[in-house]
């Protein structure tokens, strides 16, 4: 019997340590130009740089990418929106912030990732990786209830998009691209993971294992002395 319970308990270990779910992030939307998420960490660009005040978050890539207001045919201000905030355009297109991409590194591992976008368009996309493994790629044409037909004005093109990791799934890095003029967003929003580390849930499981071993062996032992 012990060598059953034993063998059962490795069946266990075996599956937390080869168990490696499909990640996935999901998105979701809500009104106004900061996130819903209470508990969420926020990068503004306020003093007109691509730094994280909480210490959590490196931007590269950056170059002409700041600005503020609107400019035709280069960018436009998230709806509602008088600060400063961060604009992509395609390298060689000769606007402000035609870096092409912004590469968003993160210090520790993230379950979630938002930003207030402005005249979304269904060229603008922002890719989430794992290390060096694409997770997932999200278009303006991919946010729910969203239009992404770069209107200025339109609460459907304008809003605060939220990217969701599923339970016990993490991110650490997001970059954020576009195929034309523009990709404008502002006040860059995360939330640092608290997931288990494999060797601790691995310690519980062999915690668990030895003292069952040593419940089974009391067993034995009265059933010994009562015999």
């Amino acid at each position: 019997m012990l060598q059953k319970i034993s063998l059962a308990l490795l069946g266990i270990t075996a599956v937390v340590m080869s168990a490696n779910p499909a990640s996935a992030v999901t998105l979701q939307v809500n009104s106004g130009p900061f996130s819903s998420y209470a508990d969420a960490k926020t990068v503004t660009f306020d003093d007109g740089t691509a730094h994280d005040p909480n210490g959590f978050v490196t931007y590269s890539n950056v170059t002409s990418n700041i600005v503020q207001g609107s400019v035709s045919s280069q960018y436009a201000s998230p709806y509602g929106d008088n600060t400063k905030f961060l604009t992509i355009a395609p390298v060689g297109s000769n606007v402000a912030g035609d870096s092409g991409f912004v590469n968003i590194n993160f210090k520790e591992a993230v379950n979630y990732f938002g930003f207030y976008a402005g005249s979304l368009d269904d060229y603008n996309f922002v890719d989430i990786y794992k290390g060096n493994q694409l997770i997932k790629t999200f278009s303006g044409a991919d946010v729910p209830t969203a239009i992404a037909n770069g209107s200025w004005t339109s609460t459907q093109a304008n809003m605060f998009v939220n990217l969701v990791a599923d339970t016990g799934e993490t991110f650490d890095r997001v970059v954020m691209r576009s195929n034309g003029v523009a990709f404008e967003t502002d006040n860059h929003a995360y939330r640092l993971a608290s997931v288990p580390e494999p060797s601790g849930m691995l310690g519980v499981l062999a915690i668990g294992a030895c003292g069952m071993m040593s419940l089974f062996k009391r067993s034995q032992h009265k059933a010994i002395l009562k015999g």
